[in-house]
């Protein structure tokens, strides 16, 4: 008997799929790094947004920044900005890693390689997908920040002196369950924001490099480019239920039972046009903060690609 009868057949080993081309850990580093370059560059208008959607006791942004600085002076532009500025760096930390896990979801479901580029509604729904986990921290450190910024007092009707100060009043008064009030308000914002904020940025920097996130070298000026106008889309749909929010985050304890009373109670007083108050200074802040946040993550996620 020839050899080539006793030949087996062996069945044909499929290659494995890699799952993606970022380690998950560059990408929670760097987007880290970014969050903070966020906060530093965008915080004085977030705190004009939101005192603009939690009273209606200015007439514009130019209006609310007069006001705010007659009060309080330049410090007071940077009230609150303890709690996002630590807050940043796990916040967008695991929104990037979320980003980065959705797109491995992607390619592991189409078997595709690290280096075969997703489609658009593949990069959307890594977006979306990233908001998930971050609310989980996000909206505590949402609502101390907004009850920083309102001027809030505690119950002997003394100013939260801090982050710190503002989370134990919280909890005093409403208990831990009122530290995540807004939760659902914050994912009803956060995910078509993000799929706004992730799939603009890609298709703006594609457009302007003709690579895809992670690939290659790319413009300083593709990357503020495409971070500027996705923060501004991201705010174009956010800003809603962002309002709606911030009314939640800083009402009363026991005012509003959720955010459908929020929404029920803002259109017979107020009308729709109350859910894009604080618009214009969201808009004006979005472009330098996320500008600066895209450069930092991609600066800090190539410095992280030359050293391992």
């Amino acid at each position: 008997m020839s050899s080539t009868e006793l030949a087996v057949a062996v069945p044909e080993e499929k290659p494995k799929v890699a799952t993606g081309g970022t380690s998950g850990v560059k990408s929670f580093l760097s987007g880290g790094f970014g969050g903070m370059c966020l906060v530093a560059a965008g915080h004085p208008l977030d705190l004009l947004k939101v005192r603009m959607q939690t009273s209606t006791q200015y007439k514009s942004t130019m209006d609310c920044l007069r006001k705010t600085l007659a009060e309080s002076g330049i410090r007071g532009m940077y009230r609150g900005m303890a709690a996002p500025l630590v807050g940043a760096t796990p916040v967008f930390a695991i929104c990037f890693w979320g980003y980065d896990q959705g797109q491995k979801i992607m390619r592991y479901a189409y078997s595709l390689s690290p280096t075969d580029k997703l489609s658009t509604n593949q990069i959307l729904f890594a977006g979306g997908f990233s908001a998930i986990p971050t609310t989980a921290v996000m909206a505590p450190m949402e609502r101390i920040k907004c009850t920083l910024q309102v001027g809030a007092a505690n119950s002997a009707g003394v100013a939260y002196k801090g982050p710190a100060d503002a989370a134990m009043g919280i909890i005093r008064t409403g208990g831990l369950r009122s530290l995540f009030k807004g939760t659902c308000a914050t994912l009803l914002r956060d995910v078509p924001g993000s799929v706004a904020y992730f799939g603009a940025y890609e298709f703006i920097k594609k457009s302007l490099t003709s690579q895809s996130a992670g690939q290659g070298s790319i413009s300083p000026l593709a990357i503020v480019t495409a971070g500027g106008l996705a923060g501004m889309a991201n705010w174009a749909v956010a800003i809603p239920p962002d309002v709606l929010k911030s009314r939640l985050q800083t009402a009363p304890e026991g005012k509003y039972t959720g955010v459908r009373q929020v929404f029920v109670e803002m259109m017979r007083a107020e009308g729709p046009g109350a859910l894009f108050r604080g618009i214009g200074p969201a808009m004006l802040r979005a472009f330098p903060a996320n500008a600066a946040c895209f450069l930092g993550v991609e600066v800090s996620l190539q410095l992280m690609n030359s050293i391992w």
